[in-house]
């Protein structure tokens, strides 16, 4: 049986889909890019690998942002996951503060895409967007990465149950 034969059923409701997904914990991550439509970030849990072949990642972005444009224009950009001091820096970029505002709260460096790289960050992946698929509100960016960079700091910072939580390389023994 293929995909497109398979029985209609019901879904659940919008509400207990996003109560649900607050179960699923998540790295906290600055999303940025710098280029001819400007500059821009924005904070994202829904930041995954694809494939170590080429080395790919996937960064979800809701369309209605403001945002979007800029990265879509751009075409390339930098995951920043945070260390577990990151909660300002987070709620700052998942705001409506202007782009200098968020900008000016941390200390940035680039990389080959010129996409900003946050100091500090746990590890900071800089990507191309390679593709883009439309689901739902979202457009999912698949990126290529092109370099990275990796600190040697011990704690990150994870979204889980509607709220930001420390972990640590000594939480996985």
């Amino acid at each position: 049986m293929s995909l497109h034969e398979l029985p209609v059923l019901p879904h659940v409701e919008r509400e207990a889909f996003r109560d649900a997904m607050s179960r699923l914990g998540a790295a906290v991550n600055i999303i940025t890019t710098d280029g001819p439509a400007g500059r821009a970030g924005f904070t994202a849990s829904a930041v995954c690998s694809v494939t170590d072949a080429p080395p790919t990642l996937l960064v979800c972005l809701n369309r209605s942002a403001s945002v979007w444009p800029v990265f879509r224009d751009n075409g390339y950009l930098c995951v920043n996951t945070l260390s577990a001091d990151g909660a300002d820096l987070s709620t700052l970029f998942g705001g409506k503060t202007s782009m200098h505002d968020r900008f000016a709260a941390a200390r940035w460096q680039t990389l080959a895409s010129g996409s900003p790289l946050l100091e500090g960050a746990l590890v900071s992946f800089d990507c191309q967007i390679t593709q883009t698929l439309s689901v739902g509100t979202h457009d999912i960016l698949v990126c290529e990465v092109l370099a990275l960079a990796r600190s040697e700091r011990a704690q990150g910072l994870a979204w889980f149950d509607r709220g930001y939580h420390t972990f640590s390389r000594q939480d996985a023994r």
